[in-house]
């Protein structure tokens, strides 16, 4: 079996340190130099090691100060479409929602534009926070087809995401994304449990299964607990 190198060695070790709270978050890891003497290699191997954490969000550095033990802020892909309860017990946190609405409506314009069905078609409207550890890390306002996902509004959210209803009926074909950052509003900043005018990252996805248009949604994130990433091969 390959030797572990030395960075990684380091890395596991401080990454073991912040999971078992020897260094709790806030705290200050030991210096380059000091982690340098223990382990007997040089300082730039202790520098790759943090700048690994630090790039995973596990470690922040302040210059002139040290570095420090941060809360990692939960992610999701760009370019891929995940349950979110998913995502959070693939985190090791505990995932539970909030149903702020769930009904039926006639499109106004601006939703039938983006459904690609005519205005006052009946179409089905749900509104969710998605927690993790109990702290809101997305707002969902979904709008979905009604002639397509019939019995959309019959299920149990607290037990199934509108994600998992909608790919296990329409498997996604085709996705929209398109990512700002905004400022949340009273409202938004009430639901997601944050100072109003903050900044979150807004997500409007639209999907397709063979051809449909299945649904739109508008995915707020509060920007100081949430990342998206994207990654191409």
């Amino acid at each position: 079996m390959p030797a572990v190198p030395f960075y990684r060695q380091i890395e596991n070790y401080l990454l073991g340190g912040i999971r078992s709270g020897e260094f709790p978050l806030d705290s200050r890891i030991p210096t380059e130099e000091q982690l340098a003497r223990d382990f007997g290699v040089s300082r730039m191997t202790v520098n790759k090691a943090i700048r690994e954490l630090v790039h995973g969000g596990y470690l922040v550095r302040h210059s002139g100060i040290g570095t420090f033990v941060t809360k990692r802020k939960a992610e999701s892909s760009v370019l891929l479409v995940h349950n979110i309860a998913d995502e959070v017990r693939d985190r090791g946190g505990i995932y539970s929602n909030k149903i702020l609405c769930r009904e039926e409506l006639s499109a106004d314009p601006n939703v039938a534009r983006q459904l690609e069905v005519t205005s006052g078609t009946t179409i089905y409207h749900s509104c969710i926070v998605h927690r993790e550890d109990g702290i809101p890390i997305q707002l969902e306002d979904r709008y979905v087809n009604a002639n397509l996902v019939p019995h959309y509004l019959e299920t149990n959210f607290s037990r199934h995401t509108p994600n998992e209803i909608l790919v296990h009926a329409h498997p996604i074909s085709n996705i929209e994304h398109i990512v700002e950052a905004v400022n949340a509003d009273e409202q938004i900043a009430a639901q997601l449990e944050m100072g109003a005018g903050q900044a979150c990252i807004s997500m409007q996805r639209r999907t397709w299964s063979s051809g449909s248009l299945i649904s739109y949604a508008q995915l707020i994130y509060p920007g100081a607990r949430y990342k998206l990433r994207s990654f191409l091969t």
